[in-house]
């Protein structure tokens, strides 16, 4: 079994690799673009004017440039060497140093940020699947965040309906992947890491009670993955409809947590 040290070098290694065409890859598929918006469109919900915001996972910071140019100050971590490259060229591009700023670090040494404070918490994506256990990241959170701060993840949940519509195709392992108790091992970039998929009572869990469950719904609940990205392009008509379809049901149960990703919403309580 790999050691902790070796996973989180693999994952270094392989989003490293990834860092590089990562934008083009994004800006050519359509299911992302409209995850991204949807996300955007939740955040906004709960995102003061001028928030200091700490992203965790920020990639090569395509968020973080997004929330910089609507007037945000924005403090962009991540553990990938390549990704925290591809974050500084686009501070030094857009001239945001005043307001963008980044660190390599990864989500579980939180601690290391003690002496900052932080209006809203930010991760992207998938990001967290990578750890086993989120405590590790939230136990960190109160020492780092003013009183009412807000924080949405974006989490890959153990069930996604187009996920297991695999067994059908004879793919059961695939179909049930996310599943499996002790994490699954990904493939990326020719580098081998564990993942884990984290149900919404985990999360919560993992929250405690000094943060307050606020609201969480499904990212591609009935339409599909960003896996299927060619499916907007040969199937538009119906990848509309499923797209309305999913704006009514993401925020209701079981699609609030039944998707390929979910959308998940905590504030720090007033009195923890």
């Amino acid at each position: 079994m790999a050691s902790t040290e070796d996973s989180v070098n693999a994952v270094n290694r392989a989003f490293s690799k990834q860092s590089l065409n990562y934008d083009s890859i994004d800006q050519e598929n359509q299911v992302l673009q409209d995850m991204r918006q949807q996300v955007y469109h939740h955040v906004s919900d709960f995102l003061k004017v001028e928030s200091r915001i700490l992203e965790l996972n920020a990639g090569t910071g395509i968020d973080a440039l997004h929330y910089v140019t609507q007037g945000h100050n924005v403090f962009a971590t991540d553990l990938s060497d390549g990704m925290i490259s591809q974050i500084e060229k686009k501070i030094i591009k857009h001239h945001f140093q005043d307001r963008f700023i980044c660190q390599q670090l990864s989500y579980d040494k939180l601690d290391q940020l003690k002496g900052q404070k932080f209006d809203y918490v930010f991760s992207n994506f998938g990001g967290l699947n990578c750890i086993d256990d989120l405590s590790k990241v939230t136990m960190n959170l109160p020492a780092i965040l003013n009183t009412g701060a807000f924080i949405t993840w974006v989490i890959m949940p153990p069930i996604s309906l187009w996920e297991l519509l695999w067994v059908f195709k004879g793919y059961g392992k695939k179909a049930f992947r996310r599943l499996y108790k002790n994490g699954v091992t990904a493939h990326l970039e020719g580098e081998y890491f564990k993942t884990y998929y984290h149900s919404l009572a985990q999360i919560k869990n993992a929250f405690g009670y000094k943060f307050k469950f606020i609201k969480s719904e499904g990212l591609c609940a009935l339409s599909p993955p960003p896996a299927n990205g060619d499916f907007p392009v040969r199937n538009p008509r119906v990848y509309q409809s499923l797209r309305i379809l999913d704006s009514f049901v993401r925020s209701r149960f079981p699609f609030n947590r039944w998707a390929d990703h979910i959308i998940v919403t905590f504030q720090l309580s007033h009195n923890h």
